[in-house]
């Protein structure tokens, strides 16, 4: 799942009713793009989009929790016709002291002791329940929010403190994190340390191909040959440019030249991040 997926998710909760058009204004995105995410929402099965009735449509406002500790062969029995029961709103199957957790939802006292007289008492092998009334309902499933992903880290590696800088705003109000180095020797044992999602990698350091060295080193290294490395550099308009090794020497995801634009650099950040 990405930011856009996360969004939809939370957007959608706060309403289900939102079209495809609404959700990718808010998000600065097409329609077809938010369709494209949810229907792949869907497809993993993760995500569902209903309606919900509440309970006290039908006047069931007295909210109880039944706890029943059964004998082992008749769970499944007691499971299956507490599931057809009206008034009852969820079955779980539990371990420790209790075998099922009932949730169920009644008009008043009367309906919940008709309910423990004339229903409860007929499921086979109950050996013991407990009854909690429940006066407030503080959260549910319905209110639960996705936990916020971690933001990518991206180490930005340059000898440059303007352009670190520069990117580290531009990065961050895109809603990553950033971490700099200003050699090829540094940034190889940060990304040992602690490897980032992404590499923004200039060439001409502390030497003329220092950032090409480190990226050699990090294609040799086997827990960081896979790492995105978006190489930004000047050196193309500079009189070492025919030092520059080919792409067939070492793997490039990406090349920028310098100056680059805020909107480039975010935008090609985004597209090598959705490749992992």
């Amino acid at each position: 799942m990405d930011q856009i997926d996360y969004r939809i998710i939370e957007l959608l909760q706060q309403d289900g009713r939102r079209s495809n058009v609404e959700i990718g204004k808010v998000l600065g995105v097409s329609e077809g793009t938010i369709r494209k995410h949810i229907e792949h929402l869907l497809a993993e099965g993760g995500f569902k989009v209903i309606g919900q009735a509440e309970p006290s449509l039908a006047g069931y406002n007295d909210r109880v929790i039944i706890l029943l500790t059964m004998t082992l062969a008749s769970v499944q029995e007691a499971v299956r016709q507490l599931r057809d029961m009206p008034e009852v709103l969820s079955v779980y199957l539990l371990t420790g002291g209790y075998d099922i957790m009932v949730e169920a939802a009644f008009s008043s006292n009367q309906h919940l002791l008709q309910f423990i007289n004339e229903k409860l008492t007929l499921l086979p092998g109950v050996i013991a329940s407990k009854t909690c009334h429940v006066p407030q309902i503080v959260k549910e499933r319905s209110t639960w929010a996705l936990p916020k992903p971690q933001a990518p880290m991206i180490l930005i590696v340059d000898d440059d403190p303007d352009f670190v800088e520069i990117c580290r705003m531009v990065l961050e109000a895109e809603g990553f994190t950033t971490q700099s180095a200003a050699t090829g020797q540094v940034a190889f044992q940060m990304m040992l340390t602690e490897p980032p999602d992404l590499v923004i990698l200039d060439i001409i350091m502390e030497g003329v191909l220092d950032g090409w060295d480190a990226l050699r080193r990090v294609r040799d290294e086997p827990t960081l040959r896979n790492l995105p490395v978006l190489v930004v550099s000047s050196i193309t308009s500079t009189e070492y440019a025919g030092m520059l090794p080919t792409d067939e020497d070492i793997r490039v995801d990406s090349f920028l030249s310098k100056p680059v634009s805020p909107v480039q650099l975010t935008s090609e950040v985004k597209r090598l991040l959705r490749r992992r």
